[in-house]
């Protein structure tokens, strides 16, 4: 056995695949809900801490919104004001793999059980709305999320009254909440390396010697959708195209410094179709030629 690694994710598809073999295994359709049962506030670490000492609900689920990534980048959470309340979203991925339903139950339940420690047992949401189909036997779904509860909705959601949202919590701490908050903000900063754009330009430095990788390709490797990819790349404040021109650039000074490589061949290394276009793209970003800027930065190997 290795070390333990916290922060290394489970791909998708193995996590779904242990799901599918776990309902098998059980026969149990609301399997997700007994696992939310083994779920404690201490299993998140500082995220259940600074939930717990949140001074309202509507506080608590922007910290949930606000610090999810940290936990699974399976789903996007949205937070919206409706006629009803604030509406906590889950919107699973526009891809070819989606989340197992029972890991959205699972997820929706510990939301609830969380809703219920801060303000109490007989706390209930306005509604409950579930994406995944009705089961066979509803019941153990009634009975965790109560009457309010629908199925096949659009989008899996829960709804909180404004009244409920906005009360102040007995046991809300701000003092500890915001240091929770410094954690999880040191872990985002540290998630960085682990970005959209870092990712595509790892896969883009695998695969640009074969050829130039399309959008399309890329985000299938990701495991999204094309729409989702350019929305988190958007969200970066970047685009596939110029992460993918800056990685370009990149190896380009590393490849051009390397007389053993031929402009030719620093052209296939980047996947570009001809020279040609190489030394346009080069220009653009040195405003040399390829050739000139190797000589100017390459040391002398004369004696």
């Amino acid at each position: 056995a290795g070390e333990a690694a916290p922060r290394e994710r489970v791909p998708l598809e193995k996590s779904v695949r242990f799901w599918q073999l776990a309902v098998a295994a059980t026969g149990d359709e609301a399997l997700g809900l007994s696992v939310a049962r083994q779920v404690r506030q201490t299993t998140f670490h500082a995220l259940g801490f600074a939930v717990l000492a949140s001074e309202t609900l509507e506080q608590a689920l922007q910290r949930i919104l606000r610090y999810f990534c940290i936990v699974s980048d399976a789903a996007e959470l949205r937070l919206d004001d409706t006629r009803e309340g604030l509406r906590f979203s889950v919107c699973t991925l526009n891809g070819p793999i989606q989340p197992a339903c029972e890991s959205v139950d699972a997820l929706m339940a510990v939301l609830v059980d969380s809703l219920r420690a801060l303000a109490g047992r007989d706390f209930t949401p306005a509604n409950v709305r579930l994406a995944r189909p009705e089961p066979a036997n509803s019941q153990p779904f009634l009975a965790r999320f109560g009457p309010q509860l629908s199925f096949a909705a659009e989008r899996t959601s829960l709804t909180v009254r404004y009244d409920d949202a906005r009360r102040p919590l007995r046991y809300g701490n701000e003092e500890i909440a915001k240091h929770n908050d410094e954690i999880l903000q040191r872990a985002l900063s540290e998630q960085v390396t682990d970005s959209t754009a870092n990712r595509v330009r790892s896969l883009l430095i695998d695969q640009l010697s074969a050829g130039e990788p399309g959008q399309e390709q890329i985000a299938v490797q990701l495991h999204m959708s094309l729409r989702q990819l350019q929305r988190k790349l958007q969200q970066e404040e970047t685009t596939f195209r110029a992460v993918l021109d800056a990685t370009r650039q990149e190896l380009a000074m590393k490849h051009i410094k390397q007389s053993r490589y031929s402009i030719s061949e620093v052209a296939w290394l980047l996947g570009f179709a001809d020279s040609s276009s190489f030394s346009r793209s080069f220009k653009r970003w040195t405003r040399k030629s390829p050739r000139d800027w190797r000589a100017e930065n390459t040391p002398s190997t004369e004696a």
